[in-house]
């Protein structure tokens, strides 16, 4: 009997002590999570479309880290962008100028991490009432996904960026006007292909440029901003850039899978459809607006098919309006092309006419196809939007060197100074 007391007193003293080991492994003491932001730092000054970032990680070590919330000036906690390398795109362009508390925490599932406060300066660039009603934005999306092969660098960076500082330089255009939204608003190392190095606001650039990410939410609230300032003007001029990957099939030669789609180029996080577009467009009243979409079956937002044959009503964008030029680098069927460190093809083309003066006297010609100024008199001296585009279409369809890209197809939508078949032939003149 003494045998079998021994082992049932074994066998309680076992259970006792497993049990016991899963009340100590079930009583285990969690650390709270940390967070830090990186930018911007405490106490600078800010203004336009600010990128707040920064890390969280969890103190014990297995990076659970469920969210990071941001409240700014107690306005309540709203969830940013990604977990252990976060992100939050601030618009403070209708907040007054001032001081403005920005707080942060996160949350590893079990408990937030003590709250970081900073406290930063928001002045935004005032409005000039003398040669400034000019507005300028630029968009390029071009390493968005991680496993995507067809990255497209960060020539169209480079481009947007030239094109900015000849703006600037030559046709009056204030830096407080003027945008570039490029990607998630990282530069990457390798020409775009490596990893995240700073971000475009901390990058050194020559022009005080308001610079953020290429996402949906970015471009709406930014064209937004400026369709609201520029209408108070009733000689406001606008210039929009988008550059990207279209949406189509590459494979379909002759119509991109195009005939019934609307074309769509690709921003950050989604895509942004030629008629999404031209709701976002729709209040924009200035009677001197350019649009340029450079992406694979573009034509789309010139409501445009092909040799300038017009899109089918139904599938109309609707961006096309009185005082508006609108340009697509490629027809609905067809695809664009770019170099990965200069940017997209027929932008390239567009601006060397324009920066050059070599499109000077430059007109349609047969369907758009660009010809070039048979006479002297026929030259100004200046270039003008449409002249800059038939001087790139030219060149597509007869220089030997571009015989490779001849099928773009680039299109144009004039509709100024006005719509109609009644309008007259003057040209749009950038900065007059």
């Amino acid at each position: 009997m003494h045998w079998k007391i021994i082992i049932l007193m074994l066998f309680i003293i076992a259970s006792l002590s497993l049990f016991s080991g899963c009340l100590e492994e079930g009583n285990e003491i969690n650390e709270k999570p940390n967070v830090e932001i990186h930018y911007p730092q405490n106490g600078i000054t800010i203004s336009g479309l600010v990128k707040i970032f920064g890390i969280a990680y969890d103190l014990d070590e297995d990076d659970n880290i469920e969210k990071v919330e941001i409240n700014l000036n107690n306005s309540g906690w709203i969830v940013a962008e990604g977990t252990i390398n976060w992100s939050y795109d601030w618009g403070t362009y209708h907040l007054d100028d001032g001081p403005y508390t920005v707080n942060i925490r996160c949350l590893d599932g079990k408990e937030y991490s003590d709250i970081v406060e900073i406290t930063v300066i928001i002045n935004n660039p005032k409005t000039m009432e003398s040669d400034s009603h000019k507005w300028a934005i630029f968009i390029a999306a071009a390493n968005y996904p991680s496993n995507n092969e067809s990255k497209l660098g960060n020539g169209g960076l480079n481009l947007a960026e030239d094109m900015a500082a000849y703006f600037i330089e030559n046709y009056g255009y204030s830096t407080a006007n003027m945008y570039i939204l490029f990607d998630d608003g990282w530069i990457r190392g390798d020409n775009g292909y490596g990893n995240r190095i700073e971000t475009l606001q901390q990058r050194h650039h020559q022009y005080d440029i308001s610079y953020a990410g290429a996402s949906k939410e970015n471009v709406k609230i930014v064209l937004n901003y400026i369709i609201e300032e520029s209408n108070r003007f009733v000689d406001s001029e606008v210039f929009i850039w988008l550059y990207g990957h279209g949406y189509g099939n590459e494979n379909d030669e002759y119509t991109g899978g195009k005939i019934l789609e609307s074309s769509a180029v690709f921003l950050w996080d989604e895509m942004i459809s030629d008629r999404e577009f031209g709701e976002i467009l729709y209040d924009l009243r200035s009677e001197k607006t350019c649009v340029i979409v450079d992406a694979c079956f573009g034509g789309g937002f010139a409501d445009k098919t092909i040799y300038n044959f017009p899109t089918f009503f139904l599938m109309r964008s609707n961006i096309p309006n009185s005082g508006r030029i609108i340009i697509s680098g490629a027809s609905k069927f067809r695809t664009g092309y770019a170099s990965t460190t200069r940017g997209p093809l027929f932008s390239l083309l567009w601006f060397e006419g324009i920066k050059s003066g070599n499109a000077d006297g430059y007109n349609s010609g047969f369907r758009e196809m660009g010809k070039p100024p048979i006479f002297e008199f026929n030259k100004d001296s200046k270039v003008s939007v449409e002249e800059a585009f038939h001087y790139a279409s030219y060149l597509l369809r007869t220089d030997t060197n571009l015989e490779d890209y001849s099928k773009m197809a680039s299109q144009i939508n004039d509709q100024y100074p006005r719509r109609g078949i009644l309008r007259n032939n003057k040209d749009m003149f950038l900065g007059d």
